[in-house]
């Protein structure tokens, strides 16, 4: 389908707007920064952009913002999501480099494409997490990992916006790896673990498995380690394989909906951020209902 003029309707809902999905990444110091503080970010520079994002009616309008499955404060990520309506038709693409240009150092807009049906949230299922150690031998890493996998359940307790929460990580982590060339990478004692872990309530966070393999094998980094998400979307229990989640929006596409944009170059979400960060499956974060 060819896309529609500028300032026309949204060619796949007949209605005002369109609603676009965002795939972005946030890094260097970007990650030390919280999900409130980052959609504040995104917002400015939506309208730094000049990209004309829908607002709510009634009293207290809010741009019609939608954040997804965003990473805890202090990692870094390759994969975050929102969603957004605009007033008027844009071509993705367009959107996409006018948002990347307005985004601050750390965070980098790299995917835009027509929203597809049902909830971004819902194809979410899991996160795969390239978690570094430095001073951690790949060999004590491994022998770690075999015992954290053989463990039936590993409990660990984390401060919640509830007070302090005791889970079981065991149950969410799906996969867990050390990367064969970690040591020859950093020329010094270094281990890289690969985790793809399941979004459950509450979330299972990589820390919270760093925290298991302390307790459960006596694994205790001496530095602190480094965490980056580096996809997340839906998950194929057999392989434990992660599939682009915006893969459902090809399927839509030959079914005579909008295509998708093509990726761009690049890559590395407002209120409710300790929500986002506790369950980043069961919550789609949104503002489109006007509460602050």
């Amino acid at each position: 389908m060819p896309p529609a003029p500028e300032g026309t309707i949204s060619p796949s809902t007949g209605n005002p707007g369109q609603r676009l999905s965002v795939r972005y990444s946030k890094r260097g110091r970007m990650r030390f920064a919280s999900h409130r503080d980052i959609a504040r970010a995104l917002e400015r520079a939506i309208r730094r952009a000049g990209v004309p994002v829908a607002f709510s009616a009634g009293f207290t309008p809010h741009p019609k913002i939608s954040y997804a499955g965003a990473a805890p404060t202090g990692v870094a990520s390759l994969a975050e999501y929102f969603e957004f309506t605009l007033a008027e038709y844009l071509d993705p693409g367009l959107v996409r480099d006018r948002l990347d240009n307005a985004m601050p150092d750390g965070i980098d807009v790299v995917e835009v494409v027509v929203a597809g049906s049902g909830g971004l949230a819902d194809r979410l299922e899991a996160s795969e997490w390239r978690v570094e150690m430095p001073g951690v031998a790949p060999d004590d890493a491994r022998e770690a990992a075999a015992v954290y996998l053989a463990a039936e359940t590993v409990e660990v307790e984390r401060l919640t916006k509830k007070g302090r929460r005791r889970f079981d990580t065991r149950e969410a982590v799906l996969r867990m790896e050390v990367e064969e060339c970690a040591a020859a990478e950093k020329n010094e004692t270094y281990a890289i673990l690969r985790l793809v872990v399941r979004h459950m309530t509450p979330a299972v966070r990589p820390d919270d498995v760093v925290t298991g393999l302390r307790q459960k094998a006596g694994l205790a980094p001496p530095s602190s380690t480094v965490m980056t998400r580096l996809a997340q979307g839906p998950l194929d229990e057999a392989s434990g394989a992660i599939a682009d989640p915006f893969a459902a929006n090809d399927e839509t596409a030959q079914n005579g909906e909008p295509e998708r944009a093509a990726p761009g170059e690049g890559e590395v979400p407002a209120d409710q951020a300790g929500r986002a960060e506790e369950a980043p499956r069961s919550s789609l974060l949104t503002r489109d209902s006007g509460h602050a």
